[in-house]
């Protein structure tokens, strides 16, 4: 639950497609081991891509449209085709003027999300969009919500998709698998719950499991938390036992004596609204209570093991960075699953009545000075997404987008969570570029922020241009936006495709900015600080590790010191390079990486300028910081270099 330095985590490997980039045959044909087209629907699309080059499979979630659309590219290219998947904020009017499309390819583009400009695009830019794809004979697949067939524009390219027949999948499956005997008492179970599945991803994994063991995979079908959740709603609890039970959704895990009092303001938030719809202050007034004359308190504690049997139990773990005797005991639920079933039956089960002192009171906890708390709240939040994002991003993360910085950090934080959910991370891409221009500073400081960890490593190409873009605007949001871009290059340390990618990304911004223009200037300065940067667990500089351990780094970064070693930053520069080489100078193999890094700055700099740069890094080098034994010697190897 350690949210340090809210340098937001990474989650579990993006499922082929929903990253943009290449998906190679190997990946194509995973996703498609045990596909079964889902017909008439597949057929039909399959009629108005071939037709159009453009086809939009419109249905509900999780329903396979995106096995489906790498099915149909598989169709119309061949079987060893890959494909490459867009972002799913990409703008289609923009796409078919842009070079981004070429002759012959295979495009996807998972769950989009409309166009991000004002004005929808229109029928005449979605025609334009198929006239270019038959041009050059490419063909793009979009999956979206059913709700898109009533777009106007998108009208005549939906395809209205639909999940294959669980039966049928799973006897289709079945055939792919080794052969499992199955007694017909359990056969006939086990097909009557697989009819019941709407997932194919539940119906495959259930075929997956009879391999394993025949009992797991009834027991998975089964899905005893399901029916244990549902139970305990089913007996219509007691305020005295729903909201604490609620308050959990949101605050699992933190220390049981944080939790009583949150739970409490709870109460007292759904108290004060049933009597005078009022928000509460954030303390119950010491002056109403009565004596305490006669008073007996109730065992709240015990009362859990009779308020949700099953459901919760109590476990003792210290906190972040503290030894074991420092151990509290903590309230968590008695399954992950059980946590995501219990926000569902509240939001199927409880109205405006129960939602509305809710809301007030997560929004009271996102002001929190307890980051702890504020990551649960926002953990809670990106579950209750899968059921009402229009409300969760109309009463919470709008506002909070907007408000103080304990507020701005749950709300980034909430959506790198809502990225553990395949369905759910398109939306939260598209809602953090939505408040990146024009919705004010505070929530263009919170789109900098969320375009980080999980939102960022998905998205890189798109968190990069935005970033790059909010980097020259006003000094609030370049601030923020070059501090995630350093954010970004830290938590890709060991990711050296994407370290590089960035790097790149630099680079070539760099080379697009006029001489002694102000982009550059902001460009020149960005790089500094990501020359600078510290590593984010661990000493010594970020450079420092790429060099050690990422090849082809060297290259990179020494183009990016020559470019501001050529300018006004010099300084920050030569700094910086004192520093990468301090850290540096306790490895025996960093010789070779220093070397390429010297060879590299060599070739984007002239004879003077490589005798300036002789001249200033031993000066430099003087200083008590680096005039560490090693660190002249390191010097000397990059500085042969480049006089050699």
């Amino acid at each position: 639950m350690d949210a340090s330095g809210a340098a937001f985590g990474f989650g579990a490997a993006a499922a082929p497609g929903l990253a943009p980039g290449s998906v190679g045959p190997d990946e194509v044909d995973r996703a498609l081991r045990f596909y079964l087209p889902p017909q008439p629907c597949f057929h039909d699309a399959l009629s108005k891509l071939r037709a159009d080059h453009l086809v939009v499979l419109a249905g509900p979630d999780s329903t396979g449209r995106g096995a489906g659309a790498f099915a149909l590219l598989r169709e119309v290219r061949g079987a060893r085709t890959g494909l490459r998947s867009l972002s799913p904020a990409n703008s289609l009017a923009e796409l078919a003027t842009s070079s981004a499309l070429k002759a012959g390819q295979a495009y996807v583009i998972l769950d989009y999300v409309g166009e991000m400009n004002v004005d929808a695009v229109q029928a005449f830019e979605i025609h334009r969009l198929g006239e270019e794809l038959r041009r050059k004979d490419s063909y793009l697949v979009l999956t979206a919500p059913e709700a898109t067939r009533r777009r106007l524009a998108l009208q005549e390219h939906c395809a209205p998709w639909q999940a294959p027949d669980p039966l049928e999948l799973f006897h289709h499956a079945r055939q792919l698998e080794p052969s499992v005997d199955i007694p017909p008492d359990v056969l006939a179970e086990l097909l009557e719950r697989v009819a019941d599945l709407r997932r194919p991803a539940d119906v495959v994994a259930a075929v997956i499991g009879l391999a394993d063991s025949l009992d797991a995979a009834l027991k998975t079908l089964r899905d005893s938390d399901k029916a244990l959740v549902r139970n305990w709603f089913r007996e219509e609890p007691s305020a005295g036992d729903l909201l604490p039970l609620a308050a959990l959704a949101f605050l699992e895990g933190i220390p049981e004596r944080n939790f009583e009092k949150a739970s409490i303001l709870l109460g007292i938030h759904v108290r004060d609204w049933e009597q005078t719809g009022e928000i509460p202050a954030a303390e119950p007034d010491a002056t109403s209570t009565t004596a305490l004359r006669g008073v007996t308190f109730e065992q709240t504690r015990a009362r859990w093991k009779e308020r949700a049997t099953g459901l919760v139990r109590t476990e003792r773990w210290p906190g972040p960075g503290q030894d074991p005797s420092r151990s509290e005991r903590r309230l968590v639920f008695a399954s992950p699953r059980i946590r995501a079933l219990v926000i569902g039956e509240l939001h199927d089960l409880y109205g405006y009545e129960l939602w509305y002192p809710l809301r007030q009171w997560l929004s009271q906890l996102s002001r929190s000075a307890d980051l702890d708390v504020r990551t649960e709240v926002a953990r809670g939040v990106a579950l209750y997404a899968r059921h009402a994002l229009a409300e969760v991003d109309e009463n919470l993360l709008q506002v909070w987008a907007d408000g103080l910085a304990a507020q701005r950090v749950t709300t980034a934080l909430t959506l790198q969570f809502m990225c553990d959910d395949e369905d759910l991370a398109p939306q939260a891409l598209n809602l953090a570029l939505s408040w990146a221009d024009n919705r004010g500073p505070a929530r263009a400081v919170t789109t900098a922020m969320a375009l980080t960890g999980t939102l960022g490593s998905l998205y890189r190409l798109e968190a990069l241009n935005w970033l790059w873009f909010l980097t020259n605007r006003g000094e609030r949001m370049a601030s923020a936006a070059r501090r995630s871009l350093v954010l970004l290059l830290q938590t890709a340390e060991q990711e050296p495709e994407r370290a590089l990618f960035t790097l790149r990304y630099v680079r070539t911004r760099i080379a697009e900015t006029a001489q002694r223009s102000k982009a550059r200037s902001l460009a020149l300065r960005t790089t500094v600080q990501l020359l600078e940067a510290e590593r984010l667990e661990g000493p010594g500089t970020l450079a420092a590790t790429l060099l050690r351990g990422t090849p082809g780094s060297a290259r990179h970064l020494g183009l990016l010191w020559v470019s501001v070693l050529l300018s006004v930053c010099r300084r920050g520069a030569v700094r910086a390079l004192c520093q990468t080489l301090a850290a540096l100078r306790d490895d025996p193999s960093a010789a070779d990486a220093v070397r390429a890094l010297g060879k590299a700055m060599r070739d984007g700099m002239t004879p003077r300028q490589w005798q300036a740069l002789g001249n200033d890094l031993p000066n430099a080098l003087r200083h008590p910081d680096y005039a560490i034994p090693g660190t002249r010697q390191l010097a000397q190897v990059l500085l042969g270099s480049l006089r050699s």
